[in-house]
């Protein structure tokens, strides 16, 4: 099984960036995708999660609105759109996966998780 974050960089306040996780070795749909971040200094957060065939979505408070998760036909890559950035979406993010969509945003356990890709928002 391979997850692979990418997508992230520079982008200035009020921009917009697509994160992309590239799944291997996993069947997409008897697994809830879920994207988490981790803040310099802080504890990470998820962000949001979806779970397929239904396409059910949870998105966290502070990225509701801004974010869209959402899966590929081929069922191969999760993307992250991301609206609207600000300074305190500045993080490393990385993609991941858990049984079920219940409790998804909380932090571990995760059955795979990717490398991080980072995602600045400055101006």
């Amino acid at each position: 099984v391979q997850l692979q974050a990418s997508g992230g960089g520079l982008v200035q306040p009020g921009g917009s960036l697509r994160l992309s996780c590239a799944v291997s070795g996993l069947n997409i749909d008897i697994y809830t995708m879920v994207w988490f971040r981790q803040a310099p200094g802080k504890e990470p957060e998820g962000v949001s999660c979806i779970s397929m065939p239904r396409n059910s979505t949870v998105y966290s408070d502070s990225v509701a609105g801004r974010f869209t998760i959402s899966v590929d036909n081929s069922r191969t890559t999760v993307y992250l759109q991301m609206n609207s950035l600000k300074p305190e979406d500045t993080a490393v993010y990385y993609c991941a996966t858990k049984p079920s969509l219940y409790k998804c945003l909380i932090i571990h356990p995760y059955d795979y998780w990717s490398q991080g890709t980072l995602v600045t928002v400055s101006s």
